[in-house]
């Protein structure tokens, strides 16, 4: 069923359904049609319109001066784009699968995340990174790394991944646009996710660094991101046969993060669980538990949990169900957040 949208000119269009994927590459095409100085660049965004075909069409659109072919060397590409960014342009660079970004963390660590401190504001880069990640693809090792935590702790970075069509495009505008350099976290086994949505008249979506509260509820609240959402959905919806009312968060954004939306849900319902793909140990989910404690010890009323990858480099395609958070393994930690409450 699709729905009736109003365009700025006030002329009437409908939404038809569209994928993540097509959100992202029209955020791509709108900000580089708007925008001369927004260049695309990565390995094979051009002529084969990348891996996963986000950037198709934009090198026919507007040429391949502006969605660049690359070799096969991402401190290159990235070093390549610091050039850019420091001579007045946005560059949007593609990193081909997460694990595949790990070569050009000097870059990112020495000079994107560090440019504007060190000139004392006076330079920004204004560098947008997509870097698609996480499992549930059925893919081999260094093809669903979850490297959150890595962008994270790298103060002078931005961390924005998209749960929603809406916020693919959204999210996507507003990194480049954005003077500081952004982390765009694409979750892949979300590309082909569905809603109805017009790229003529999109919804309005909350800018970078709030959160989102997708679903309202009392029991507890399931603070989660990216990958995940669908799961947490998924296991609020199978709660209510329990008598669990969750509540879900949606992040967003991991850096800013929104610590007031979070604290304030977790103070209505007393109870948190913090669900991401990303290893336990280190993930962004100790993190997120430590600033919740700090801000609603006092409304607690049973530790903050955690469910997330397993400790391990990423598993083989078969064993990939067992390692990614599931229905069943949240639902056993509001289970352990009842017991906690009632003991």
């Amino acid at each position: 069923m699709t729905t009736a949208a109003v365009t700025a000119d006030g002329r009437r269009t409908k939404a038809k359904p569209a994928t993540m994927a097509q959100a992202l590459g029209r955020a791509l095409r709108d900000s580089m049609a708007e925008d001369p100085t927004v260049h695309v660049l990565g390995e094979d965004v051009g002529t084969l319109g990348g891996v996963f075909r986000i950037t198709d069409g934009l090198a026919k659109e507007f040429g391949d001066d502006r969605c660049t072919d690359t070799p096969l060397a991402e401190a290159g590409i990235l070093g390549a784009a610091v050039g850019m960014a420091m001579y007045g342009l946005r560059p949007v660079v593609e990193m081909q699968f997460d694990a595949f970004a790990y070569p050009a963390f000097e870059q990112l660590m020495s000079h994107v995340a560090k440019w504007r401190n060190r000139t004392g504001g006076a330079m920004p880069l204004p560098i947008t990174v997509r870097v698609p990640y996480g499992g549930g693809i059925g893919g081999v090792e260094h093809h669903s790394d979850s490297s959150e935590a890595y962008y994270m702790a790298t103060p002078g970075l931005h961390v924005v991944t998209p749960a929603t069509v809406e916020d693919a495009y959204g999210l996507l505008r507003e990194s480049i646009a954005s003077d500081d350099p952004v982390i765009f976290l694409e979750p892949k086994r979300l590309y082909w996710s569905k809603a109805d949505w017009s790229p003529e008249a999109p919804a309005a979506v909350e800018p970078i660094g709030k959160a989102v509260v997708r679903r309202t509820g009392r029991s507890a609240t399931l603070i989660t991101y990216g990958p995940s959402l669908p799961v947490c959905l998924e296991a609020a919806e199978a709660a209510v046969a329990e008598g669990w009312d969750l509540e879900v968060v949606d992040l967003r954004s991991l850096v800013p993060f929104d610590d007031e939306t979070v604290a304030a849900s977790v103070r209505r319902t007393g109870r948190a669980v913090v669900v991401h793909e990303s290893p336990g140990f280190g993930g962004p989910g100790g993190e997120i538990a430590a600033r919740i404690t700090e801000r609603c010890f006092h409304h607690l009323e049973a530790p903050v949990l955690r469910v997330a990858g397993f400790d391990i480099p990423y598993p083989p395609p078969m064993l990939e169900r067992h390692h990614l958070p599931g229905v069943d393994r949240v639902l056993d930690a509001v289970a352990r957040l009842q017991w906690e409450a009632d003991s």
